[in-house]
């Protein structure tokens, strides 16, 4: 194999770079526009010339016919080279610089001219029209050559046509005019077409920052890979322009938001309506990895501005990872308390081993009877009042951990709630929050309880969660409401300030409403109304081991 590298083929055609390639454009359509006004301009410029020295041939011939004594003379004297006729056309030729004067009598007999043995013959070119009475102006070839004519009538002090003036001015002079406009023409499109090469020079210049010098071809293939990346990606992307309004929506972020390609061109308040998300994608509220509640979704937003003033925000869906957290979380639970009661459990089968082997079964059997007796009271009690199956084992599992946490937690004798609940996973989620919280804020202080009461009013449930804690100031009674503001520190595995904002807009969303008070032994009251939240008697209750599709389970504030 031959070691010498092959020849580099000659590439013919456009350069790649957009900065080239408009340069070249804009150079040659300034070129194309100059060279076309330039001959725009020549094209007429002729026949205005023409046009000129033919009106100034009239012009001439007209002051000439106007000499009275002209009139006289013609029919007083005869042709002669010395006559007063051609003394006087000749005075007037040399006084305006025309070529010929030529005075004629009816019969075309020439009274004056410039080469005077020319006078006494007959005009070249047929004055019949002028001894008809009539102006004329043309461009036509004489004894003297190519000129532009003028002629008219001459007439006596009567009125009576007595012969014709033609005046004639050298064409040479006109196609001089001509040549001698074109340098100063040309100069001017020169100057005209080096300020549009210097304009079309800056103005690639800013396209070549625009664009960061690529081809075409590179940014056709951006944006390909843009497409297919905006809407490939499982994450929700919306970008604003400079004046807050949403110029791109990919799918992800249309089915997180819950809205479509109309919110384009519109302000998030406008598309999104008033509320923590809107503030976050418009800028009013700062930060990472801000957390929000759309729907029943926790999103994650970060938001990023960009360089013409507008800005790019990402949105993940972190329901699904807070179900996990809040699971991890009930697991936990669970596994403290388990851990608890075996202990415990533990304690009771050695004391119950000591009343048998001391052979007082008597009571070894009262002493398990108030064991099972105990637990059994727990479950009843809240399956008495409270018929839905979910809700009952919830707050059956909470008081189990109440228990071991050194909690009271009570339903309270007002509680009825019948089995007709439409949307009982909803609910589970609302008291699961108001308890979890509650729980949170009584641990570690004395005759800590925590009271609950569900009741039906109608098709309406009430909620209310009462508890010993120290209560919540009346100046942070709507902010804890906001999501992602919380008093708490946050577990490692997710983020505090969900768990009410979502009850808020449960309760919101089905018409009702969610408030917190003190309650009236001191400590925290919230209570929550859901309007139509459960089905009229006699209708079919709702399947409480579906599943709701996009439900947020529990969330601890």
């Amino acid at each position: 194999m031959s070691s010498t590298p092959p020849a580099r083929r000659l590439r013919l055609g456009l350069p790649r770079r957009v900065f080239s390639q408009v340069l070249l454009m804009q150079l040659a359509i300034a070129a194309g526009v100059a060279v076309l006004a330039t001959g725009l301009f020549l094209a007429p410029l002729g026949d205005q010339l023409d046009d000129q020295a033919m009106r100034r041939a009239l012009a001439i011939a007209q002051t000439t016919a106007q000499q009275p004594q002209l009139a006289r003379d013609l029919r007083g004297t005869a042709p002669s080279p010395d006559g007063p006729v051609q003394r006087e056309a000749e005075r007037i030729r040399k006084a305006t610089g025309a070529e010929y004067i030529v005075v004629l009598d009816v019969r075309g007999v020439r009274w004056s001219h410039t080469d005077p043995e020319r006078i006494g013959g007959l005009v070249s070119t047929d004055p019949g029209e002028a001894l008809a009475g009539h102006d004329v102006m043309e461009i036509d070839d004489g004894t003297l050559g190519r000129s532009a004519r003028g002629k008219v009538p001459l007439r006596d002090e009567d009125g009576e046509i007595v012969g014709a003036v033609s005046v004639g001015i050298a064409y040479d002079s006109v196609r001089a005019r001509l040549i001698h406009a074109i340098p100063g023409l040309f100069a001017y499109a020169g100057g005209a077409l080096a300020v549009g090469a210097l304009a079309a020079w800056l103005i690639s210049r800013r396209v070549q920052r625009q664009t960061r010098d690529l081809a075409f071809s590179d940014i056709a293939a951006l944006l390909a890979e843009r497409e297919a990346m905006l809407h490939g990606i499982r994450e929700g992307v919306v970008a604003l322009d400079r004046t807050g309004r949403v110029r791109l929506l990919n799918d992800e972020a249309q089915r997180l938001l819950g809205i479509g390609e109309e919110a384009v061109g519109h302000s998030p308040d406008l598309a999104l309506g008033a509320g923590r998300t809107a503030d976050v994608l418009a800028g009013r509220v700062t930060g990472t990895d801000l957390l929000t509640v759309r729907g029943r979704r926790v999103l994650v937003a970060n938001r990023m501005p960009t360089d013409d003033g507008g800005a790019v925000a990402t949105l993940r869906d972190r329901t699904e990872l807070d179900r996990l957290g809040r699971e991890l979380d009930s697991t936990r639970g669970l596994i403290d308390a388990l851990r608890a009661q075996d202990h415990e459990h533990a304690n009771r089968m050695h004391t119950l081993l000591g009343l048998l082997e001391l052979e007082m079964y008597d009571d070894a059997v009262e002493f398990v009877g108030e064991v099972v007796g105990d637990h059994r009271a727990t479950s009843e009690q809240v399956t008495e009042k409270i018929r839905d199956p979910l809700l009952a084992a919830l707050l059956v599992g909470k008081a189990t951990v109440a228990a071991e946490r050194g909690v009271a937690l009570w339903v309270s004798d007002g509680t009825r709630l019948p089995d007709r609940l439409i949307d009982p996973r909803g609910l589970v989620t609302v008291v699961g929050n108001l308890v979890d919280n509650a729980l949170d804020a009584v641990a570690g202080t004395p005759h800590a309880r925590v009271e609950v009461e569900l009741r039906a009013e109608g098709r309406t449930a009430v909620l209310v969660v009462r508890d010993t804690g120290p209560g919540i100031p009346p100046e942070h009674r709507e902010l804890i409401f906001t999501e992602g503001w919380s008093t708490k520190e946050p577990p490692a595995h997710r983020e505090r300030g969900i768990g009410l904002p979502l009850v808020r807009r449960l309760a919101e969303r089905q018409g009702g409403s969610a408030d917190v008070g003190e309650a009236p032994g001191g400590g925290a009251e919230f209570t929550v109304v859901l309007p139509e939240a459960l089905a009229e008697p006699g209708a079919e209750p709702a399947l409480t081991g579906a599943p709701v599709p996009g439900t947020v389970e529990e969330e601890s504030e």
